[in-house]
């Protein structure tokens, strides 16, 4: 950059050298040569020239110019380092048009442990959970579960004890504690507490033979029968919610694993959709079944936008592939074909895409007998085009070994990224070329074998009618190797025709 005019008032045109995209080597040494005749030099890389100065001043009157200098070049420095952050900031902001952009993370419909991601909201008919009693109990919570339970005991008992101390103060028993006369209608209660003990000794049977009913009293014994009833129906609604909770198969799909990661990658000269899914346990899920959904919102031919639209992914029902024997780990494969949602999605697409894959994995736990589902989900980013999963399986002595430690893992191999559309299509070319190319053989081997056995009668002819005779030669061993003259079905002649 240029010195200040202020302490240069004047400069020779002559001492300005503009360079033009030179290497450093040959900037350094037209610095050095100007150093040599004038003393001082700046370079600068952001105009792209040099200036040079002649020495006319002293070391103490250069000292000020030389740090204005290094501010002046700090300064631009600084703004040149902000004006490109604030550049960058503004292209990552822009993103959405570059493949530099910070991709936003799409919202799951099915988290990879299997909950659904979804909350109802404003519901106004409540009153369908109070019909559905038990299943609403089931549902909840641990929390509110074990609530549940330990107050439908307790307002059982202190509804019923409370009745019990009713009937003893009506009846006049606490007026007579002392009066040995008189029969109570329940023995030895002579107050609130007393009549709450009796309670939970009736409901819960437990009878230790202190309080006892008398029958005197027509009223507690009807009381005692109602009791009796409804605790063994708190009892067994109760017990059932908790062993019905307890014997739920949802902590049986925590040992059911997915893969991280879903992987596109050719199987059989076709490219496929894989994941691979196991069993930790040892006992096995009976009659398992896989299957597997697109959901991606869509907009239909008349403008309707429906929102997370699921689409089903075929993972070999008409085959009968989506049966599992699910004893050691599987790779579920998905063809891409015709039918398939992922028919035009080559790699560059597939990055662009924003779409969920949700797997859903059920069957019947061997040892309960109780149907399990296990679910994860996929997203786009997920998918890795051109992998494929490591083997896992290895024969040891007398058993397979499995090694669970590689059920993630996927390495690389030759896949291309075109779409399954465009591999299809250029097979077909490919097997239409191969077709023709034979068909077209075919048919000129008949025809150049006619034109050979034509010529030499025509040639025998010519001779008796006294004209010059031309003798076609016999195919050569590069045309027989070639197909008799392929593509053009030509046949040349011997040296003696063109002697003639």
């Amino acid at each position: 950059m240029a010195l200040e005019n202020s302490i240069f008032p004047s400069r020779p045109d002559s001492l300005s050298l503009p360079v033009e995209e030179k290497v450093e080597s040959e900037e350094v040494e037209v610095a050095t040569e100007v150093t040599a005749s004038t003393g001082v030099f700046n370079v600068s890389e952001e105009l792209g020239h040099v200036v040079t100065t002649e020495t006319t001043s002293s070391l103490p009157n250069s000292a000020p110019v030389k740090r204005s200098f290094q501010s002046k070049l700090a300064e631009r420095e600084a703004n040149a380092n902000q004006h490109r952050k604030k550049t960058q900031g503004t292209e990552k902001e822009r993103g959405r048009f570059g493949w530099a952009r910070t991709r936003r993370k799409r919202q799951r419909y099915v988290e990879k442990n299997g909950r659904c991601n979804v909350q109802h909201g404003n519901m106004r008919e409540t009153y369908r959970y109070l019909t559905d009693i038990f299943t609403t109990l089931v549902d909840l919570n641990w929390r509110c579960s074990l609530f549940v339970f330990v107050m439908a005991y307790a307002v059982t008992w202190l509804f019923f004890g409370a009745i019990w101390y009713l009937i003893a103060y009506c009846r006049g028993d606490l007026d007579h504690l002392e009066d040995e006369t008189w029969t109570p209608c329940v023995n030895n209660v002579n107050g609130f507490i007393s009549a709450f003990l009796f309670s939970i000794e009736t409901e819960t049977t437990i009878g230790y033979g202190h309080r006892v009913i008398t029958d005197q009293c027509p009223v507690g014994t009807m009381l005692l029968l109602l009791q009796a009833i409804l605790g063994s129906m708190v009892n067994a609604f109760m017990v059932g919610c908790m062993f019905v909770k307890i014997s739920q198969p949802n902590k049986r799909a925590e040992t059911l694993v997915f893969s991280k990661h879903a992987v596109i990658s050719p199987r059989d000269d076709k490219l496929c959709l894989m994941f691979r899914v196991g069993d930790l346990r040892s006992s096995h899920i009976v009659g398992a079944n896989i299957r597997a959904k697109l959901i991606k919102s869509k907009q239909t031919q008349e403008g309707e936008f429906i929102p997370l639209d699921q689409t089903d992914i075929s993972v070999g029902f008409e085959t009968g592939d989506d049966r599992l024997f699910l004893v050691s780990p599987l790779v579920i494969s998905h063809e891409i074909d015709a039918r398939s949602p992922f028919w035009d999605m080559s790699h560059a697409q597939l990055e662009k895409e924003d779409f969920e894959i949700v797997v859903i994995l059920e069957g019947m736990v061997e040892a309960t007998g109780m149907t399990c589902q296990a679910r994860s989900s996929y997203l786009a980013e997920e998918l890795l085009w051109g992998h494929r999963f490591s083997p896992m399986m290895s024969l040891a002595e007398g058993f397979f070994d499995i090694d669970y430690g590689a059920f993630h893992h996927t390495f690389e191999v030759d896949t291309p990224s075109c779409s399954a559309r465009e591999l299809s299509l250029a097979a077909a070319r490919l097997d239409a070329h191969l077709y023709w190319s034979i068909s077209s053989r075919l048919d000129e081997e008949p025809t150049l074998a006619n034109q050979a056995a034509k010529q030499p009668d025509s040639g025998s002819a010519n001779s008796k009618g006294g004209e010059p005779t031309f003798i076609v030669g016999e195919m050569t061993d590069i045309q027989e190797q070639s197909g008799l003259g392929e593509l053009n079905g030509s046949v040349a002649t011997d040296q003696s025709e063109s002697e003639a």
